[in-house]
């Protein structure tokens, strides 16, 4: 199995129930991540959004006040050139295709069915960070590429019509800009060290 540094990630879990963010906190933890913010719903998670700058919100769907969607749909439309890329895993005890559908169409990168199983939320995970779908941009849509594969012979009526009217934004892997983040941050501090030349 591939291993990334998960102690290098931080991670926001929005989840009216509290047993059910110690659940997603605890496997986080087993898979080595320290950074750990949580929320009760999808208004409280924007404001910890905001101001802890996570690296993955896995969220909820169905919460008071604001739910999952919602908060996708904010996130996705900030004016943030950073925030509103950043991947989301949504949580759903509802797997029927319209709900899948309806996450998809809000922006969200990943979706998960609820009893959460950690292999599927490791890979879902290993995706966002080292796979990244590129995001599109239309007049009605802002998000991660909706497909899955590129299949060029398809002619069917879902296919996109062309690059026209769609911005397509490639995405470099979260793992690379990890990496350069801290290369970045262990180059500041050699060069802050006494009897250094800064």
């Amino acid at each position: 199995m591939i291993r990334i540094d998960f102690n290098r990630l931080k991670f926001l879990v929005i989840d009216d129930n509290a047993h059910m963010r110690r659940i997603v906190r605890q496997l986080l933890h087993g898979f080595g991540s320290r950074e750990i913010f949580e929320a009760e719903d999808g208004a409280s998670g924007l404001e910890m959004f905001s101001a802890q700058k996570p690296d993955i919100v896995i969220t909820d769907w169905a919460m008071p006040v604001y739910d999952g969607i919602e908060f996708t749909k904010t996130v996705r439309n900030s004016n943030s050139p950073v925030t509103r890329f950043v991947p989301i895993i949504m949580l759903s005890g509802h797997s029927e295709k319209r709900s899948v559908m309806e996450a998809r169409d809000a922006g969200v990168t990943e979706f998960l069915t609820k009893p959460v199983a950690a292999k599927s939320l490791y890979e879902r995970i290993l995706s966002v960070v080292l796979a990244p779908r590129p995001f599109i941009r239309t007049k009605s849509y802002f998000g991660p590429d909706r497909r899955r594969t590129t299949n060029t012979k398809y002619a069917g009526p879902e296919r996109r019509k062309g690059t026209e009217d769609a911005e397509i934004i490639e995405v470099a892997p979260l793992d690379n800009r990890l990496q350069a983040q801290r290369k970045q941050a262990d180059s500041n501090a050699a060069g802050q060290r006494p009897g250094t030349a800064a």
